[in-house]
Formats: structure tokens, C-alpha cells, sequence
């Protein structure tokens, strides 16, 4: 089970979606199916409401959530969200606004307060001593490889370049084929961090157990602990993305990043200053910046 989590989460099997079902018999298969398949439209149903959508009954209910590993009903229906966070598609986010009259404004604020309830989220979960520890353990290891492709590698670039600033070794890989010949050269001083939402894209997940079958300790940056990334990385951080439109909402996990390189910062501060002594009078003078 990865490090990292919390005890409530833990009441959560960490096993994937066909070992969960591959639990119970055929016949029970079949019975839950409709709600692996779409968790949306079950998650806030009572048991006793989920088994008549079922045509089943109550008890049998309960039984197939237990025959899967779920202490409870409601541990189920807190997994069943985070399948839904997990699963959900850009139509499904678009469909699932609560405005409905084409006021640009309110969709506005709408979008606002989604990405302030998120890092309100992530203020409330991060557990800044778990911060402190993976700061020591950046600073003990020997190169630092940021795995990511699609939207995030845009969240890649941005942790590459502070890390860089702060004078770490770091690769990025951000394709399959990079991601595949990268994570076969690492050894047991690397540290991976492997930043994928929702469902995980299959490179970064496949990168995360290439890295980890060489030894590598691999650091999950995601927003479910349903995720594939949660699951294999030795620790995860979650940063939700949810948005009130399409896509992916960056905000959580942008402030998720600024925290730990601020902490990489502060960490040995002398030695920071002393780096950025060096890069000042570029900041300064150098040809990059435009001349009024």
C-alpha cells in the first residue's frame, strides 16, 4: 500500500477496478457492473435506492461491497466518488454546471469558486511534515526526473525550471517513447515525481512501474486515490482539478508545487541565496529582458 495516505482513505482497497470485481462471483459481476461502469449516477443513492436501480435487494447489496473488500456501504460510496472524479470526461464536467442561463458572469464566478474550493481542499489535506520529508529526500537524491505528458506537462515545465533555479539535476520525460527510455536508466539514489490526473495517462503510469521495478521511489502528484498513480507510487499528494466547464483546473496543483519548492527553497537557505546571488545580475542585466 502506497505511503502517504490518509486513515480514512485507507479504508479503501488499493487494488484495481477488474481485481475488485474479479472478487465476486459471476453473477454478482453483473450485478454491480452498472455502477463500476458509471459511478456518477449512483454515488449519492442510499443502499437501499442503489439495490432497487439494481433490481437486487439490500442485503445482497451490502454483501457484494463486502465480498469487494469495503468495510462499509458508505466506504463504498466514498470510493464510488472518487471513481467518479476519476472517470470523468470534459462532457461530463460541462454537463455537471449548475448555471444554466448563458450569463457569462456567473459562469465566471462559478469557475472562481470551484478553483478556490480546490485549493481549499488541498489547504486542508497537505500535510506540511510530509512536505518536510520529501524536501530531505530531494536534497539526499541524485537526479530528479518529472514524468507527465499531455495537459500536465505543462505543470512539468514549471516544476523543471524552479527546480533547475534551485540547482537540482532534472530530466523530464513527457512522451511515451522518452518516458520508456528515460525510466530504464535510473537507479536507487533517483527520485521520480509523476504528475497524472483523473484516470492516468498510460505513460506515466507505465513509467511510474519501470522506475519502480529499478528501485526508484516514486512521488505521485494527483487528485484520486483511485488513480493508478496513488496506487503504485510509494507516496502521493492530492490536488483536486475539478472545474466547472471542460478539462482540468490547474490551480490546486500549481499551489501544490510552489509549496514544495518553496520548502526545497528554505530548506538550506544559505545555499539558495548563494545560488540566486549568481543568477541576480542576469535578472538584471541580462539579454533577455526588453529595454524601455
Amino acid at each position: 500500500m502506497p505511503r502517504g495516505t490518509s486513515a480514512k482513505k485507507d479504508r479503501v482497497p488499493r487494488v484495481s477496478l477488474a481485481e475488485l470485481i474479479g472478487r465476486l462471483t459471476r453473477k454478482r459481476q453483473e450485478v454491480i457492473r452498472p455502477v463500476l461502469e458509471n459511478p456518477r449516477d449512483f454515488v449519492l443513492l442510499s443502499v437501499r435506492s442503489m439495490a432497487d436501480r439494481l433490481k437486487s435487494d439490500p442485503a445482497t447489496t451490502v454483501r457484494i461491497v463486502r465480498r469487494m473488500g469495503f468495510p462499509s456501504y458508505k466506504d463504498f460510496q466514498r470510493f464510488l466518488h472518487d471513481l467518479s472524479i476519476a472517470h470523468a470526461t470534459s462532457l461530463d464536467l460541462m454537463r455537471s454546471s449548475t448555471t444554466r442561463d448563458g450569463n457569462i458572469p456567473l459562469y465566471a464566478r462559478e469557475s472562481l469558486e470551484q478553483d478556490s474550493n480546490n485549493l481549499q481542499g488541498l489547504r486542508n489535506s497537505l500535510e506540511y511534515k510530509r512536505v518536510e520529508k520529501l524536501v530531505r529526500r530531494i536534497y539526499e537524491t541524485n537526479r530528479i526526473v518529472l514524468i507527465g505528458g499531455d495537459l500536465a506537462s505543462s505543470l512539468v515545465t514549471y516544476f523543471e525550471y524552479h527546480l533547475a533555479l534551485l540547482g537540482f539535476t532534472v530530466l523530464t520525460a513527457t512522451t511515451p517513447g522518452y518516458t520508456a527510455h528515460l525510466t530504464r536508466m535510473l537507479g536507487r539514489r533517483d527520485l521520480v515525481f509523476a504528475i497524472s490526473f483523473r484516470r492516468g495517462l498510460r505513460q506515466t503510469v507505465e513509467g511510474i512501474q519501470q522506475a519502480k521495478a529499478r528501485g526508484v521511489y516514486c512521488v505521485g502528484i494527483t487528485d484520486t486515490f483511485v488513480s493508478p498513480v496513488a496506487r503504485f507510487c510509494d507516496e502521493s499528494f492530492l490536488a483536486s482539478v475539478e472545474t466547472t466547464s471542460f478539462g482540468a483546473s490547474y490551480a490546486a496543483p500549481m499551489a501544490l508545487l510552489n509549496v514544495i519548492l518553496v520548502a526545497c527553497a528554505n530548506y538550506r537557505r544559505s545555499r539558495t541565496l548563494s545560488l540566486l546571488r549568481e543568477a541576480d545580475k542576469e535578472q538584471r542585466l541580462g539579454f533577455r529582458w526588453y529595454e524601455t
